[in-house]
């Protein structure tokens, strides 16, 4: 299994800007250590982008555009063996990632790690911020006009995992509420420990069958500890717990297909505090990767 970093540079999906950056930025950190492939894939700089209150589709054709290519090419690399590393951007990159591996692998499970659900539609969305609609696109309940470009396997509600939610406006609660997805909050978290929640996840995600992608969204992270995000919500989680929520997830990684890890913002980054940990969590991600083609090729032997 070797690796390809897929860096996705949009800030698209939502109204600041700055997420862009983030994959740029990382690359240039792990320059020094990654000697695997890289591919890039910038947004159009000539987009416009909308930053209107009452617009309900932030900026929805141009993503879908976006998406179509990453998710071609993401599709491409997965079929010829690779494993890829998506480091967004905003979190509307997902929508590729996790596609492209739905097509390749088909009837695989999810599991996202971030403060958000992501689980609305055009109608109840508070925003109109596109990485807010993000797990109901992937999970085939809405936003059709997001997933245009794939045909294939959705990814199953009830193989879908979030991990660590601690903020939900009413309507979306209410599209959960039937859904089949599991929710474990960041309450949950604290209470149960990352070990126990992972673990759970995993099995939920049904990883036996067909393996399970895994997103990795920054803002799981309390802002105080990593304020490089461009839509903070307080009360998260410490440093510590970031990276046992990291290092669990690696426990499973001879199952896991795909990672993602998003919404890194430098522009609201302080002494580059985010950008360090995002780097940790990336450097775990690719070592692990390259432990497991090493041992592919002695099981070979």
């Amino acid at each position: 299994m070797k690796s390809v970093i897929i860096r996705a540079e949009t800030d698209l999906g939502v109204h600041i800007d700055g997420a862009r950056l983030g994959p740029l930025q990382l690359a240039k950190d792990f320059a020094s250590f990654y000697q695997g492939e890289v591919l890039t894939f910038k947004a159009d700089e000539n987009i416009i982008k909308s930053r209107n209150l009452s617009d309900r589709s932030k900026n929805k054709y141009e993503i879908n555009t976006y998406n179509e290519k990453l998710y071609k090419n993401i599709l491409d690399k997965m079929n010829q063996g690779y494993f890829p590393i998506t480091l967004g951007g905003d979190k509307s990159v997902s929508i590729s990632s996790c596609l492209a591996d739905a097509k390749a692998n088909e009837e695989i499970g999810l599991i996202m790690i971030g403060a958000h659900a992501d689980y609305n539609t055009f109608d109840t969305t508070e925003t109109g911020n596109i990485n807010g609609i993000v797990t109901s696109c992937i999970t085939g309940f809405k936003g059709e006009e997001l997933i245009s470009f794939h045909r294939g396997e959705i990814i199953q509600a009830t193989k879908t995992v979030l991990i660590g939610v601690r903020s939900m406006n009413q309507k979306e609660r209410d599209n959960l509420k039937y859904s089949g997805i599991t929710v474990f909050t960041g309450e949950d978290l604290k209470n149960e420990g990352a070990e126990n929640i992972v673990g759970k996840a995993f099995e939920i995600a049904n990883y036996k069958t067909k393996g399970v992608h895994v997103v990795y969204d920054l803002n799981i992270i309390d802002p105080d500890i990593a304020p490089g995000i461009s839509i903070p919500e307080f009360n998260g989680i410490d440093y510590n717990t970031a990276m046992k929520l990291n290092d669990e997830v690696l426990k499973y990684f001879d199952k896991v297909n795909g990672y993602d890890l998003v919404e890194l913002n430098p522009l609201r980054d302080s002494n580059r505090k985010t950008e360090q940990i995002a780097l940790n969590l990336l450097f775990k991600v690719i070592k692990k990767v390259e432990e497991l083609k090493d041992k592919n090729i002695e099981e070979t032997y």
